[in-house]
């Protein structure tokens, strides 16, 4: 049987009767301005605070229900390598810089977007040409130094025959990641509990993956490409785009599982490709709301179901748009089948068209 925690007011009143048991004969013992119901109100304060701080205690003796400091303190004991960490965006000859033939642009120059995210570059790059590439890293961790192509930055001190204007050129600026929040710790730490290791076994390989900085989701194809392979598809959901990973990632992720599996294992890490699946459905009401909530409900859709290889099916994507907050009625127009993925391949929810009846 749980235990059910008392309300207050049940405290004032088990604290007054036991007080009025001890009291025969003095009927004004529960007044409520009298010694004996201030007493009561008193002593039931201070008890309402002790059980409120064991049912909190009681929250933390499990995983799953622990809040933060207490999370931290279970992840210490069963996730040695603790709480991913927030990554630097970086690019090499990511940012297309302007000037004068022969300009020398030293190492450690700054950059700003607009929005006040800074870069600097890593190595000295001279102009021999009107324009030039140059490597650039953020000066904060996170996501939000991911820059994709065509993004403006600005010099912020002046660097003669340099002009003030560059722009991020692809592959862009990438591999920032936040650190990991406390949900996904959490996440990763019940899995641990669930799932102990079992010297390499497929639930292991997508474990590994899941302790690299910058992976989210991790699939796990045994035999991929022979006899004796094990091919590990990896996902970055703070990607700037699609949730691809980029290289370094992949680079990292290659080198920390094969540090982790069987000697015996030909470990390959692979970032899928795109599968665009354009979205068309008839809503009803059709407005600015609905359309964002049936956006929302695919793209969940997809983060939950997508994988390389994989099938969504029609009549999920049917019933995302149908449950959307708001959504009287809905008929989807396309896809009009289940999606397969070819090897390699994770569908990302492409152009959303939304429509009235």
């Amino acid at each position: 049987m749980p235990f059910a925690r008392p309300t207050l007011e049940e405290l004032i009143n088990r604290v007054a009767t036991d007080i009025a048991s001890r009291l025969p004969g003095m009927s004004y013992s529960l007044l409520r301005r009298s010694l004996a119901g201030a007493l009561a109100r008193a002593e039931a304060g201070a008890v309402h605070s002790l059980y409120g701080y064991l049912d909190f205690i009681a929250r933390q003796a499990l995983p799953d229900t622990a809040e933060d400091e207490f999370l931290l303190r279970w992840v210490a004991i069963w996730l040695p390598e603790g709480r991913k960490p927030a990554t630097f965006a970086s690019g090499t000859d990511a940012v297309q810089v302007t000037g004068t033939v022969g300009t020398v642009v030293p190492e450690d120059t700054l950059f700003v977007r607009a929005d006040g995210q800074q870069y600097k570059t890593t190595s000295l790059v001279t102009l021999s040409g009107a324009t030039a590439l140059t490597s650039v890293i953020a000066i904060t961790a996170g996501a939000l130094g991911n820059s994709g192509d065509g993004v403006g930055l600005t010099l912020m001190q002046p660097v003669t025959g340099l002009s003030s204007a560059a722009i991020v050129v692809t592959p862009g600026v990438t591999g920032g990641n936040d650190q990991e929040t406390l949900e996904a710790l959490q996440a990763r730490l019940i899995r641990r509990i669930q799932q102990p290791p079992q010297g390499g076994s497929a639930s292991d390989y997508e474990t590994w993956a899941l302790e690299v900085p910058g992976v989210t989701r991790a699939w796990v194809k045994p035999l991929y490409l022979g006899a004796g392979t094990v091919a590990v598809f990896i996902a970055n959901d703070n990607a700037v785009t699609a949730p691809i990973p980029d290289a370094g990632t992949v680079t990292a992720a290659q080198a920390y599982i094969e540090g982790k599996a069987p000697v015996t294992a030909d470990v390959s890490v692979f970032a899928p490709t795109v599968l665009l699946v354009p979205v068309s459905a008839k809503l009803s009401p059709n407005t600015s709301a609905t359309q964002a909530a049936a956006a929302a409900e695919i793209d969940d859709l997809f983060q939950r179901e997508a994988e390389p290889g994989g099938t969504i099916h029609l009549s999920k994507i049917r019933e995302a748009v149908s449950v959307a907050s708001g959504i009287v009625d809905s008929q989807v127009t396309a896809p009009v089948a289940d999606v397969v993925a070819g090897a390699g391949q994770i569908p990302v929810p492409g152009t959303l068209t939304w429509s009235p009846f």
